[in-house]
């Protein structure tokens, strides 16, 4: 057994669920904050004089997949409120840990979405907004979802 399988075998079923709520807890303050500042850009004026009627609705699609994100990172909360403490269990952490998880892919994808309606503002070409937006998605699919499945990069990263 690798150390941190080894550590993990070793926390109390309360330990793992703390960690994991102190988790969503922590995720939850940043998507709150994006979801704000996505809430007041419809308020500006730029908004409606700059953006095109799609740009406008991709926005609007992005706001809509941080909302859900919300709602994913704060499921495992709201689960536990309703559950007796004595009713945790290692479902708990696999059903939790899984909606944590799904909350990053709306997440990543609002980001992208909403740098992509930016990008093609500020840099007045929709090709050039669209390749940023590719290489911002990969900085979040590879540290997020590559390296963790990944035995060798992870060696290469631990050298």
């Amino acid at each position: 057994m690798r150390n941190d399988e080894i550590t993990q075998s070793q926390e109390s079923l309360s330990d793992v669920v703390t960690h994991l709520l102190e988790e969503c807890r922590m995720v939850l303050p940043g998507i709150q904050a994006l979801f704000g500042f996505q809430l007041i850009a419809v308020f500006n004026q730029g908004f409606w004089e700059r953006l095109e009627p799609y740009e406008q609705r991709l926005h609007l699609f992005a706001v809509v997949l941080v909302a859900v994100a919300v709602a994913l990172v704060m499921t495992p909360a709201a689960y536990h409120r309703q559950l007796k403490h004595q009713a945790l269990s290692q479902r708990f952490v696999v059903l939790s840990s899984r909606f944590l998880l799904w909350s990053m892919f709306p997440l990543m994808t609002a980001i992208c979405v909403d740098w992509y309606v930016i990008a093609r503002m500020v840099l007045l070409s929709p090709l050039i907004g669209l390749i940023s937006t590719l290489v911002l998605f990969m900085a979040f699919v590879i540290p997020w979802f590559v390296l963790p499945r990944s035995n060798r990069l992870q060696h290469w990263l631990e050298r």
